[in-house]
């Protein structure tokens, strides 16, 4: 960052007084400029006895397979975000049934919110953000071929609780 969104004069990292972390402030207005993770938000659509995924149409990750997640907007719900994200990806109506997993990657600023959600019928269709959707079983799920770790660790948490017949919330974060 080099100036002020406020008032357009250049700033300055520093460490703001009663702070801990170098901020960039600006040499004028001497507002801070704080910044934040990004959140990705998404499902884990179900039909019946199957998860509907999506093959990236875009970088990164390019041909991969994910479950349909994206970045959260201003003004939005993460739930309103994950519905929407659903939505456009996979072309899918979802009620959220639950959180199943909250996954931090803080080496990229990123935390994964990923909702279980029952698919309102078993209509979808690829999105501009996907190359094709398909409805698939956990014994299907294309483990090698998964493009993130968080939906990784999503997916697997998911069979874990199918295996184990539990209902839980899962935290995760990646490893360095």
């Amino acid at each position: 960052m080099k100036y002020c969104s406020n008032c357009g004069n250049t700033v300055s990292l520093r460490i703001p007084k009663g702070d801990t972390h170098a901020r960039y402030i600006c040499d004028n207005c001497q507002i801070i400029h704080y910044q934040n993770p990004r959140m990705i938000v998404g499902c884990l659509p179900i039909w019946e006895d199957k998860i509907l995924i999506c093959k990236c149409a875009i970088e990164p990750r390019y041909g991969l397979w994910t479950l349909p997640a994206g970045f959260l907007e201003n003004g939005e719900t993460v739930e309103q975000g994950a519905i929407r994200e659903t939505s456009e990806e996979a072309g899918a109506n979802v009620t959220i049934i639950r959180l199943h997993a909250l996954y931090s990657l803080p080496q990229v600023n990123q935390v994964y919110v990923i909702y279980l959600a029952e698919m309102r019928s078993s209509h979808f269709d690829a999105g501009e953000e996907s190359l094709e959707c398909k409805l698939i079983s956990v014994e299907e799920i294309p483990w090698d071929d998964i493009a993130f770790t968080a939906i990784k660790f999503s997916l697997k948490m998911y069979v874990e609780n199918l295996k184990n017949d539990k209902v839980e919330t899962y935290l995760g974060h990646h490893k360095r």
